[in-house]
C-alpha cells in the first residue's frame, strides 16, 4: 500500500511539475519570421519582373502545373502527369482533382487555360512572356484534361511551366493579385504592411495532403540595411535570412552555434548592362575595353567578401552546359586603354551609371567606378530607387547608359534575343542559336547550342559579365527544411519546421 501510494504521489508531482510555467515541455514553434533585403512592388509574379515577388509567394501562395524542386528538377504539381506526342508538339496534362483556390473557386482545365491564355495575350505584361510564345493553342476538352499545342518543339517547356511567371490564377481574383494574392498553395495571404512586412497563414484545406506543412504563420520582414539585417538576426527579431545582404558578417554567423549558415548557389548573374542602342556602347570595342578594365576577382572580394563565382557570359557554373569564358577578356587595363583609343576615346570617356539601391549593387558600382578610372573612364553613379524607379527608367524607358542588376531567372540566356529589352542588343546569329537550343529535344544538341550562345555573348559583351551571387543563408539552429541552393529565386517554406 505504501509503495502504491508513493507511486501515485510521484506521478501526481510529475504531472503538476509539467504544468508549472518554465518547467513545461514546450511544443515546437509554428510561426516563422523571415528577413528579406528588398520589399516586392506587388505580389503577382505573372505581371512584374522583380524576383522578390516570387521569393514571397511562389510555392507558398501560388502553384503551377509543374514545380521546380530544390535540386532544380521538374516535378508534377497541379498537373499530376503528362504525355508528349512523338513530334514534341502536343502536351496532354492530367490535372489534380479537388483543388480549390483560396477564395473557394475550383481549379480545373478551364481555369488553367485562362491562366495560360492571359500570359500569352497581346497586352500581357508577364515578365517571361517570350518563353511561353511557343504555345500556339490551349484546349480544355474536359475539367481534368489540358492540351497544349506548340508551334515548334520546346525541350524546356516543362521547366518554364514551373517558374513563378507561370503560376495558376483564376478569373475572379486576377485583377487584384498585386495587392491580394489568391492561389492554391499551402499558405494564404493575411496582410501587407507596406514598408515593413507581409504575413501569410497556413491554408486549412490545401489539396496536397502528402506535403505536410509545419508552419501556421509566416511573416516576411523587409530590412534593406545590411547591418540592421544582421542585428535583427542576433536580437531574435528575425528567425532566418535566406539571402543575408551583409557578406562581410557571414563568417561570424558560420562560427555561431546558435545559427546554421551554409553558403549555397543561386542563379543570380550580376551583370553591368549597357545601352547597346546608344553611344558609346553601340561600339563593341568600347564594351570589350570596359570588360578588360574589370578585375573580377578583386570585384568579388570587395563587393561580396570573396563569396561568389566570376562569370564570362550569362550562365552560372551550376547550369548544364556551362563554359568558363572568363578568359575571353581577362583583366588587362593596358589593352583596355588601347582599345578605347582605337574606338576614338583616347582622351577619356564619360557616362552615368544607374545603381539600384541594394547593397551588392552599390558596392559593385563603387568598385567599377574606381577600376574604370584607372583606364581614363569617368563613371558618375546615380543611386536609383529599386524596384519601382529602376524598373521604370531602365527596363521600360531604357533611359540609362550603364546599370547593374542580378538576373535571377534560371537558364535565361535568351533574354539577349528579346526585342525590345533594356540591353538594346541585336544579333541575328545569337537569336538563331538560342532558338536552336530552345527547340532541341536532344539534350546533347541543346547543350551544344547553349555553349555557342555563351561564346557569342562572351565575345560581343552586350553586358559586363561579373559574378554569380552566392546564397548566403542564415537561420536559427533549431530550424530545418530550408533550401541550401536556389535553382529558382524563392523561399519555399513547405518543408520548414522547428525541431523543438
Amino acid at each position: 500500500m505504501v509503495s502504491r501510494t508513493r507511486r501515485h504521489l510521484l506521478t501526481g508531482a510529475l504531472l503538476a511539475a509539467l504544468l508549472v510555467p518554465g518547467l513545461a515541455v514546450a511544443a515546437p514553434r509554428t510561426d516563422l519570421v523571415l528577413g528579406m533585403p528588398v520589399e516586392p512592388p506587388g505580389l503577382d509574379p505573372t505581371s512584374a519582373a522583380p524576383t522578390v515577388i516570387g521569393q514571397v509567394v511562389w510555392q507558398n501562395v501560388f502553384e503551377g502545373l509543374t514545380r521546380v524542386d530544390r535540386d532544380g528538377k521538374v516535378q508534377p504539381q497541379l498537373a499530376k502527369s503528362w504525355a508528349v506526342s512523338p513530334d514534341g508538339l502536343t502536351y496532354t496534362f492530367a490535372l489534380q482533382a479537388g483543388v480549390k483556390f483560396h477564395n473557394g473557386e475550383a481549379f480545373d482545365a478551364a481555369t488553367a487555360k485562362f491562366a495560360l491564355d492571359a500570359i500569352r495575350a497581346p497586352g500581357s505584361v508577364n515578365p517571361q512572356k517570350a518563353l511561353y510564345a511557343v504555345i500556339a493553342d490551349v484546349k480544355a476538352p474536359d475539367p481534368a484534361t489540358l492540351v497544349l499545342t506548340l508551334s515548334k518543339p520546346s525541350g524546356n517547356l516543362l521547366f518554364w511551366l514551373g517558374l513563378p511567371a507561370a503560376v495558376m490564377v483564376e478569373p475572379k481574383s486576377r485583377d487584384g493579385l498585386k495587392a491580394i494574392p489568391v492561389g492554391t498553395g499551402p499558405f494564404r495571404f493575411a496582410s501587407w504592411r507596406k514598408g515593413d512586412r507581409v504575413e501569410l497563414t497556413r491554408s486549412p484545406d490545401h489539396w496536397d495532403s502528402a506535403r505536410k506543412v509545419h508552419l501556421d504563420k509566416v511573416t516576411f520582414r523587409f530590412i534593406g540595411d545590411p547591418q540592421a539585417a544582421a542585428a535583427a538576426l542576433r536580437a531574435g527579431d528575425v528567425d532566418a535570412f535566406p539571402l543575408l545582404p551583409a557578406p562581410e558578417l557571414y563568417a561570424a554567423f558560420q562560427k555561431d552555434k546558435a545559427f546554421t549558415a551554409e553558403p549555397g548557389l543561386t542563379e543570380m548573374k550580376v551583370v553591368a548592362g549597357m545601352n547597346n542602342a546608344a553611344k558609346p556602347f553601340g561600339d563593341k570595342r568600347v564594351r570589350q575595353a570596359l570588360m578588360m578594365a574589370v578585375d573580377r576577382k578583386l570585384l568579388v572580394e570587395g563587393a561580396y567578401s570573396g563569396y561568389g563565382a566570376a562569370i564570362g557570359s550569362h550562365y552560372t557554373p551550376n547550369d548544364p552546359g556551362y563554359r568558363d569564358l572568363t578568359g575571353v577578356y581577362p583583366y588587362d587595363p593596358k589593352k583596355a586603354k588601347a582599345l578605347l583609343a582605337e574606338a576614338g576615346y583616347a582622351k577619356g570617356l564619360t557616362f552615368t551609371f544607374k545603381s539600384p539601391q541594394m547593397a551588392y549593387a552599390s558596392r559593385t558600382a563603387e568598385i567599377l567606378q574606381a577600376m574604370f578610372a584607372e583606364v581614363g573612364v569617368t563613371m558618375t553613379i546615380v543611386p536609383t530607387e529599386f524596384p519601382a524607379k529602376w524598373v521604370q527608367e531602365v527596363m521600360r524607358d531604357r533611359s540609362f547608359d550603364m546599370t547593374v542588376i542580378a538576373h535571377a531567372e534560371p537558364m535565361d540566356i535568351a533574354i539577349y534575343s528579346n526585342d525590345p529589352y533594356y540591353f538594346g542588343y541585336k544579333n541575328p546569329a545569337f537569336n538563331a542559336v538560342v532558338t536552336e537550343a530552345a527547340q532541341a529535344t536532344d539534350e546533347a544538341a541543346r547543350l551544344k547550342a547553349y555553349g555557342e550562345a555563351q561564346q557569342i555573348l562572351a565575345d560581343d559583351v552586350p553586358a559586363l559579365f561579373l559574378f554569380v551571387l552566392p546564397k548566403l543563408s542564415v537561420w536559427k539552429a533549431k530550424l530545418t527544411g530550408f533550401w541550401k541552393n536556389e535553382p529558382v529565386p524563392s523561399n519555399d517554406l513547405t518543408e520548414v519546421r522547428w525541431t523543438e
